[in-house]
């Protein structure tokens, strides 16, 4: 992954971002000296330093009447976020008090985009047990936090059944979740997935598009379905 694009997502410009990643390779700089050895103009240098200063992510100490910037532990990255999530955290329950609701004892809502694959990944996290056929382990590659993502399903130990096409890599995603695997000889450009009462349809593409259905009913059939599958599949 391009740690230029990664460092977006702890809200860093991308002037801030380069200035840090000078800073964590070279030990220590004064303004100058970083706004040479990235390009950048003094004066604009000076000014992402101070932004840094603020977001804690680079200290300094002065030498021979000059302050030197030191980058701070890449873990400091992580604060903002923290901070962001423990906020959000006080504030959904109330939230949840508050949303309009109707039970109609379904419903139907589609996903688009990384943020979509987020919040589909966050539905699977809160069952026990994944199934799912047509998978093609492209999802795995779209979000930067998969790694993480993989290690909370295990600490969850959501257990999980697969069936792909046999040509597929099965070392991707698969193996790195510790889901049972088969395959079946035809391949589908969509996935079909069922998750306590969830089922999903997801094409993972340029924009990744999720069609959820909630609905108890149609998630058992799915789930009888995937059985009948899963005894035909080959390991």
């Amino acid at each position: 992954m391009d740690l230029l694009d990664g460092l977006k997502n702890a809200d860093l410009t991308p002037n801030e971002s380069k200035a840090y990643l000078k800073l964590l390779q070279v030990k220590e700089l004064n303004a100058n000296e970083l706004a040479k050895k990235i390009s950048m103009d003094r004066s604009l240098t000076y000014s992402i330093l101070n932004k840094l200063l603020e977001k804690g992510l680079v200290s300094y100490k002065i030498k021979n009447s000059k302050k030197y910037f030191i980058a701070s532990k890449p873990i400091n990255l992580l604060n903002k976020l923290k901070e962001k999530e423990s906020v959000l955290k006080d504030i959904v329950p109330e939230l949840e008090k508050i949303q309009q609701t109707e039970d109609l004892g379904y419903s139907i809502e589609v996903y688009e985009g990384k943020s979509g694959l987020r919040s589909w990944i966050n539905l699977i996290l809160k069952v026990k047990e994944y199934f799912a056929f047509g998978m093609t382990g492209k999802a795995y590659y779209e979000l930067y936090e998969m790694p993480r993502l993989v290690k909370e399903f295990k600490e969850k130990n959501i257990k999980g059944k697969l069936i792909g096409y046999e040509q597929d890599d099965k070392k991707k995603t698969y193996h790195q979740l510790g889901f049972e695997y088969k395959y079946l000889p035809f391949k589908m450009s969509a996935s079909t997935s069922i998750f306590g009462d969830y089922i999903s349809i997801h094409h993972i593409g340029e924009k990744p598009l999720i069609i959820v259905i909630k609905n108890k009913e149609i998630a058992n059939s799915y789930r009888n379905l995937f059985n009948y599958l899963w005894k035909t599949a080959k390991k």
